[in-house]
């Protein structure tokens, strides 16, 4: 195992290899190390213990606040950790944290009949995405990703390598599906269970001029949760050249059923939408396939962009929501950022795990670039857009969050208080960085209350 410490020929590669926002930060960390076997991950974490210092880690390196570049800490690389197997008997899949779980994931179990709810972006690793909850395909029907973890295998703050499960090391276990980077281990394999891969895949897509945004917000507030659950709901804003040279409304549902009858029932309620007669253009139950949709996703998500993202989870009346989400869909600061709201209703309750926040909506705002000159403009555009969401904010989910820039609460004050004694008894002396979230640390609070 090689060690690329700071001034090394290398580190600097090594120090962002993977990192899927180009805007990059300048933390140093300590050194490197890429370990391909899961000895040389016990070897890593041993030491770092020896040497005294913290432990970062890699999985798919598309945390945008960059988590894995951490200050003085030594960043472990899991993306020469590779496996990925499946067993017939028992439908589970094991796979490392690097993972993708579009584009790796995804088309291995298709060929055997099978289905995990992987990030929409297909270049996104499992790990740090299933850390944080897993906000995957049809989370609003088929629960959060996190929920599919049945165990996983964990190189402790002592340098133990230990499965957990809800009967072996169930603290862990609970830490482990929403803990995020808050997580007191190094997770170097999940063992996921699957489901059967839909028969049948069908959207229904409507567009809009953003003229029409309160009407058509209006209404799919007051009727997504009776949306039958197998059906995907995201209404976002971007911008399509192909339809129209200024961002559009597109409101979204992928239907993911056994038969092309139960598609055209289940997206019939969208032909009720009373701004359709406006529509620039409708689509109605037409088929598609899971490898059109994750190619969409690719479009939307380019490599070697600066990017700044945010989240809300938003609760409230259709007179309140709407209002509040107008900057951040109707003034998009250029023709690549794009804005989602993303149904979760009706809310599924919750399994007990560290994962804990959610509401019937989710808005995350995407803003990408090219020009460093453009960072302070993009940066400043999110920030009003989700200082607007305040009144209506909850919380926010982890995947689409960066602490350091602004404090929301991400889990439940007795998820929080829970995590916190398992990270004392299972990390003590700290090896492993925890959040990133400025000079006082995570608060777990919303900044403006």
């Amino acid at each position: 195992m090689k060690v690329i410490e700071r001034d090394a020929d290398g580190f600097e590669t090594a120090r962002v290899d993977r990192i899927f926002n180009r805007r990059l930060t300048d933390r140093q960390p300590v050194a490197v190390v890429k370990p391909s076997t899961e000895a040389e991950v016990v070897a890593a974490v041993r030491l770092a213990r020896e040497r005294g210092w913290q432990v970062a880690v890699r999985s798919g390196g598309h945390s945008w606040a960059q988590w894995s570049v951490r200050a003085d800490a030594l960043v472990i690389d899991l993306g020469d950790l590779r496996e990925l197997d499946y067993d017939e008997a028992t439908g589970i899949v094991t796979a490392s944290p690097s993972t993708r779980g579009g584009a790796e994931l995804a088309p291995y179990l298709a060929e055997r009949g099978r289905f995990f709810l992987g990030g929409h972006c297909p270049t996104v690793g499992i790990g740090g995405f299933l850390l944080q909850g897993g906000q995957g395909w049809n989370a609003r029907g088929w629960g959060w990703a996190a929920e599919y973890v049945v165990a996983l295998d964990v190189v402790t703050a002592e340098g133990e390598l230990v499965r957990c499960s809800a009967e072996e090391n169930p603290d862990l276990y609970w830490a482990a599906r929403g803990a995020g980077p808050g997580f007191p281990g190094v997770v170097t394999r999940f063992h996921l269970r699957t489901r059967p891969l839909p028969a049948h895949f069908a959207h229904t897509v409507q567009g809009f001029h953003l003229d029409r945004f309160d009407e058509v917000m209006t209404w799919l507030h007051d009727t997504h949760a009776s949306i039958a659950d197998t059906v995907e709901i995201v209404a976002l804003t971007k911008t399509d050249p192909h339809v129209s040279p200024d961002p559009i409304l597109l409101v979204t549902a992928l239907a993911m059923v056994e038969s092309e009858a139960e598609a055209e029932a289940a997206l019939a309620p969208f032909r009720d939408n009373p701004a359709l007669e406006h529509a620039i253009f409708a689509i109605d139950n037409e088929p598609t396939t899971p490898e059109a949709e994750r190619a969409r996703q690719l479009e939307d998500n380019p490599e070697g962009h600066r990017w700044a993202v945010d989240n809300a989870w938003l609760s409230g009346t259709a007179a309140e929501v709407v209002p509040a989400m107008r900057r951040a869909y109707t003034t998009l600061p250029n023709h690549q950022a794009f804005t989602i709201w993303f149904s979760m209703a009706p809310l599924r309750e919750l399994p007990d795990m560290a994962f804990s926040v959610q509401s019937e909506i989710y808005l995350a705002s995407y803003v990408l670039w090219e020009e460093e000159a453009d960072d302070e403009r993009c940066v400043a555009w999110l920030e009003g857009a989700m200082a607007d969401l305040e009144p209506v904010t909850v919380g926010q989910y982890l995947g689409d969050s960066d602490l350091s820039r602004r404090q929301v609460r991400v889990l439940s004050d007795e998820a929080w208080e829970r995590l916190g004694k398992i990270v004392a008894e299972r990390d003590p002396d700290g090896v492993f960085v925890g959040y990133l979230a400025g000079p006082d640390g995570a608060a777990n609070r919303n900044h403006w209350e």
